[in-house]
């Protein structure tokens, strides 16, 4: 036998090192208040002080064209489906219900969006604007006018998403080109084809704006039909 066997090892072993650490590390975990401070802390604080909808019907409050609409839906309610199914705005269309085609387009304080991808409650406090609020005491606003003087439709379903996304693009500005209105509708569908009867419209809503100096395009509205928005081709 080697001698040295005999002999009592010096130092710490392996297993008394990580007992060692292990119980350090323990301890200090025990005395840190991890859960009462830092980021995790202040997003646990902010989801116990957002409140809860659902999974029942609540009560929603609506501006839409400047009245105000209550009705209860549950959560999951898209804007579009809570206008038509409940309050019984039908304008905007629901064609693809996935955002692609804008037949659904509404102005969400004057901004186009598409209504199927927007939860009915993410509307309250705002403003909405449909098709709907471009007809009004008997006057045809200047942008469905010009459609219907170009025959820019035939079913007709998609014209809504249309005029209002034209409509929001010359409220920002009322000098915008044929170009920058083209842009404007760029993600708007129309399976009808009539794309370039909308060309027309679109020409003669930018020369109605340079003969009025770019003044708000809903004042215009009167003279649009003057101007024999009725009949169909070119303007005269």
């Amino acid at each position: 036998m080697n001698s040295h066997e005999d002999k009592p090892r010096s130092g710490l072993s392996r297993r008394q090192f990580l007992k060692g650490t292990g119980l350090t590390a323990a301890t200090a975990l025990a005395s840190t208040p991890l859960l009462e401070s830092g980021p995790a802390q202040a997003a646990q604080n902010a989801r116990a002080a957002t409140p809860g909808f659902g999974p029942g019907p609540v009560k929603l409050e609506l501006t839409v064209n400047g009245a105000k609409v209550t009705t209860e839906v549950e959560p999951r309610v898209t804007l579009l489906d809570a206008l038509r199914n409940y309050v019984d705005v039908t304008g905007p269309k629901r064609v693809c219900d996935r955002g692609t085609c804008g037949a659904c387009t509404v102005l969400l304080d004057g901004k186009p969006i598409y209504a199927c991808t927007c939860l009915a409650l993410e509307a309250m406090g705002r403003r909405i604007e449909t098709a709907e609020a471009l007809h009004a005491e008997g006057s045809l606003h200047a942008v469905p006018a010009a459609f219907v003087q170009f025959d820019a439709q035939q079913c007709g379903f998609c014209t809504p998403g249309f005029v209002m996304a034209i409509k929001a693009a010359l409220d920002r500005n009322p000098k915008a080109t044929p170009e920058e209105l083209e842009a404007a509708v760029s993600g708007n569908i129309c399976r009808c084809g009539t794309y370039q009867q909308m060309r027309d419209a679109i020409r003669s809503l930018c020369k109605k704006m340079a003969q009025h100096n770019g003044q708000p395009i809903q004042t215009l509205a009167a003279a649009s039909l003057s101007a024999g928005c009725c009949h169909h081709g070119k303007e005269g």
